[in-house]
């Protein structure tokens, strides 16, 4: 996924300037710390990093990206390279069922309705020339050999060094949503927290 981010400051971001910085939801933690001077905690990793540089410098951080879904390395970005190492839509029977994530997009060895794995030999794409992610790179090809040659190190630290959390996203638990909104006191209608029941969560989608 990439989707567009406008930054506005006053007096700190430039006006029309553009950067290619690449970043996710976890560098907003690292970068608001920053821009509040805090130092991070140091007795855990902090996988995100700040976007300070560049957001006030126009100084891209270079770092790879990993994607996943659930606990499976679907894929890494590094650079203007993406390596898939797995493939995946979502299930024929829903698809079947009218879900369909990549609407109009019918992509060879991309939009799998079976989950592939190409850690083998992973479908390699340079985003710069294709950012529909619609031509991958030829394995054959001396442009696929080198790339992954570096890429390849990169994921196997990674997974050397990662230690896998659990998933909050997936436990539902009713107390935890917002009960008593800000005002709700006041109107009198402030409404009990129910009890800690977490369960697995079911996604209509």
């Amino acid at each position: 996924m990439r989707e567009p981010t406008i930054a506005y400051w006053p007096g700190r971001v430039a006006a029309g300037t553009v950067s290619r910085q690449v970043g996710n939801l976890m560098d907003w933690f690292s970068t608001s710390l920053d821009l509040a001077g805090i130092e991070p905690p140091k007795d855990r990793i902090i996988d995100g990093i700040s976007l300070a540089p560049a957001l006030f410098n126009n100084t891209p951080v270079d770092r790879p990206i990993f994607y996943y879904r659930g606990n499976e390395m679907m894929a890494v970005r590094v650079g203007m390279y993406k390596a898939h190492y797995w493939t995946w839509s979502n299930f024929m029977v829903d698809f079947n069922n009218g879900i369909d994530y990549c609407p109009g997009e019918v992509i060879a060895n991309m939009t799998t309705h079976d989950q592939i794995n190409n850690t083998m030999t992973p479908v390699l794409i340079h985003l710069g020339r294709d950012p529909g992610e619609k031509y991958p790179i030829k394995p054959h090809m001396p442009e696929h050999k080198r790339v992954m040659a570096m890429i390849q190190p990169i994921v196997d630290q990674h997974h050397k060094t990662m230690v896998a959390g659990e998933p909050q996203l997936n436990k539902c638990d009713p107390a935890v949503q917002n009960w008593a909104p800000p005002g709700c006191k006041e109107l009198n209608r402030c409404l009990p927290v129910p009890p800690h029941n977490e369960v697995d969560c079911t996604w209509g989608h």
